[in-house]
């Protein structure tokens, strides 16, 4: 797989992280829906008309997304599990969503899967992905910054089709931006990468890169910047250093935040505390697994068991203190062959249908990912980002010209028979 990990050393302890980005496009009109506003076009970007959908409970799409999330970590645990991994499953699902948008037959149903995307389509299956996207952006508020972006981008030479930017519209709120990706793919990536930067506040810089971007005829990005502050602040400089038994065995020296009263609850042997954050949308679950799990291994932990413990500590009364390790964490990861073994290969395959994003649209080539998460006395800072690329159809290279300037001959015929159904000399064209 090949993700690159960082963290503070002193901590090691893996943990999942809050805030992701991942890919573009807004535009928008949904089956016979009332049409939004129009949204004014920067320069170079290009707007759909965003349809207005009813209201609908996002939470079977967050479902889906803590599935699909648990499941890449895991996996991505399995491979290394002694390093710190830290992803945003909402990122990565807004970026392979957009991707889903323009997907057909077997490779709709592949990436649904992998994605756990409720049974809906049509303008049922966009007004949950609008009402996900606004319950994500409605977060922002007292004590808590929220900054996103989704943006399609596109090679001039390529059309995707006005059906799937009003579909991208509706779903995410994503305009497409056209940058020179099939003739100047260096300059198209610091262009992609400045956007992300600026969305993230320069936490994540350099997501793709020319070699990832070359060939690729679409690139379809989510950026996310998360910045809250604790509800209950944990004692600025007074964090106590503790021993921490790592994944790999040996123990080291970790700097400790140590608060209270919270909320928690066991399951399983599981044990959960919610920590919120101001304004009382947001909260980060600790999860501890029992006693063995997690040394030398990855602890299993069932979406199902996941959402039962965040469930029990909604309903839990504060009155456990915590020592939480201060933690620095930061993955870059390119996850294309983490999402085959997930059971979308096909969308990565010459089988693979886009026909849905435009005529043109082959496969996706690369799903890159990064993100980063900072939790200390304050609170948390996070961001993510991911870049899916969809590459066109093999273009047929011109090796040579011919100009009819002379007189020539015409022949119109049945390919399978070789009947002539008509035939002609040009003599004159501009004569009768």
């Amino acid at each position: 797989m090949g993700y690159i990990n960082r963290a503070r050393p002193s901590v090691r302890r893996p943990l999942v992280g809050l805030a992701v980005a991942a890919v573009t496009a807004t535009l928008a009109v949904g089956c016979g829906s009332r049409p939004g506003p129009a949204l004014l076009a920067s320069p170079g970007q290009v707007r759909g008309a965003a349809a207005v959908e009813p209201a609908v409970s996002p939470r079977l799409y967050a479902s889906g997304d803590l599935r699909f999330g648990l499941s890449l970590l895991h996996l991505l645990c399995m491979r290394q599990p002694d390093q710190n991994i830290v992803l945003s499953p909402a990122s990565l699902a807004t970026g392979l969503g957009l991707a889903y948008l323009g997907a057909r037959g077997a490779t709709a149903r592949a990436i649904a899967t992998v994605l756990h995307l409720p049974a809906a389509s049509g303008a049922a299956l966009l007004a949950g992905l609008q009402a996900r996207e606004r319950a994500l952006r409605g977060l922002d508020g007292p004590g808590v910054t929220l900054a996103e972006t989704d943006q399609v981008w596109s090679d001039p030479t390529l059309i995707p089709l006005r059906s799937y930017l009003n579909a991208a519209a509706t779903g995410y709120g994503a305009g497409l931006r056209r940058v020179q990706l099939l003739t100047d793919p260096g300059a198209a990536a610091a262009q992609i990468n400045a956007a992300i930067a600026a969305t993230t506040r320069g936490l994540i810089r350099n997501l793709v890169s020319a070699p990832m971007l070359a060939g690729a005829g679409w690139v379809l990005t989510d950026a996310l910047y998360l910045k809250a502050s604790w509800a209950t602040p944990f004692t600025a400089g007074e964090e106590a250093p503790g021993p921490f038994r790592t994944a790999a065995g040996p123990a080291v020296r970790a700097q400790y935040l140590t608060g209270g009263p919270f909320a928690a609850a066991t399951m399983d042997g599981w044990t959960a505390v919610s920590l919120p954050y101001r304004g009382g949308r947001l909260a980060m679950d600790a999860l501890l697994p029992p006693a063995g799990q997690g040394s030398g291994g990855c602890p299993d932990a069932p979406a199902t068991l996941v959402s039962s413990l965040s469930a029990s500590v909604d309903g839990s009364a504060a009155g456990t203190a915590v020592s939480l390790p201060e933690v620095d964490l930061s993955t870059q990861a390119d996850l294309s062959s983490a999402l085959g073994r997930l059971g979308m290969s096909i969308a990565f395959s010459p089988a693979a249908d886009f026909t849905g994003l435009s005529p043109q649209a082959q496969s996706i080539g690369t799903v890159a990912h990064a993100a980063t998460l900072r939790v200390d006395a304050q609170g948390t800072v996070a961001s993510a980002a991911t870049a899916v690329t969809v590459m066109p159809m093999a273009l047929r290279m011109i090796t040579s010209q011919v100009t009819f300037d002379r007189p020539y001959l015409l022949l119109v015929t049945d390919t399978q028979t070789s009947e002539p159904l008509f035939l002609a000399w040009v003599a004159d064209p501009d004569s009768p």
